[in-house]
């Protein structure tokens, strides 16, 4: 019942809560669907913190939801030996830079007045939620081992067949106690999406094609010199 709950319940919940409540809070406050950045509050710590963890994070998801989608082409591509050594030190290897991209952006919106002036109580919670996934990730990489090979047959499976509405939890219910929180954990973010600035992923960089040519232009008094 406990692994039902967890496997099965939890995650239905988290997809349909982030659908329904990212549509609500689209129709009713459309303002707030985006990144709300804070680039022009500190500029220098944001890029160092930003640039890692997006090229980190979004790399390693699209190797998840590669081997997911196109789960014949992923077991060919590690079937070789070196190949799968390759894709685990590279992921590794993200998952750090990732990680550290992550804890930058945590100091600086920790050590910034301004940013941290408007940092709300969802996004403290949306970045602990985000370093504990990627630190869980980071682990499972580590000290279980060729995760890119077992990861095909215990966690694709189960997540098809929630796609297909015929759970199979015997999947993952055998794995440690580390994976499966990864796991959860990941659908803990989705379940956080339509409350935190995460809404920002359906909205770029898909509207920026058609967005109009925004102009910026800084008003600032001369400097006067003696």
């Amino acid at each position: 019942m406990y692994d039902t709950v967890l496997f099965v319940a939890f995650p239905y919940v988290a997809v349909t809560l982030a659908i329904v409540m990212g549509i609500y809070r689209y129709y009713s406050d459309r303002f707030s669907y985006s990144s709300l950045s804070s680039q022009f509050l500190e500029n220098r710590t944001l890029f160092w913190g930003s640039v890692p963890w997006h090229y980190g994070v979004i790399l390693v998801l699209g190797a998840h939801l590669l081997a997911a989608v196109f789960p014949k082409l992923w077991g060919d591509l590690i079937a070789d030996q070196i190949r799968l050594y390759v894709l685990e030190v590279t992921g590794l290897a993200l998952a750090l830079m990732a990680l550290i991209g992550l804890v930058l952006l945590v100091v600086r919106r920790l050590t910034n007045p301004r940013a941290f002036a408007v940092t709300s109580i969802m996004d403290w919670l949306l970045l602990i939620t985000l370093a504990a996934q990627v630190g869980l990730g980071a682990w499972v990489a580590f000290y279980y081992r060729w995760g890119s090979d077992w990861y095909l047959h215990t966690a694709v499976p189960w997540m098809l067949s929630l796609v297909t509405f015929n759970p199979q939890i015997q999947h993952v219910t055998a794995l440690p106690a580390v994976v499966k929180w990864h796991l959860l954990l990941g659908f803990v973010i989705i379940g956080l999406f339509p409350f935190t600035r995460l809404v920002h992923l359906v909205t770029f960089p898909i509207t920026y094609l058609w967005r109009p040519i925004q102009v910026v232009i800084w008003n600032r008094r001369p400097r006067t010199t003696r």
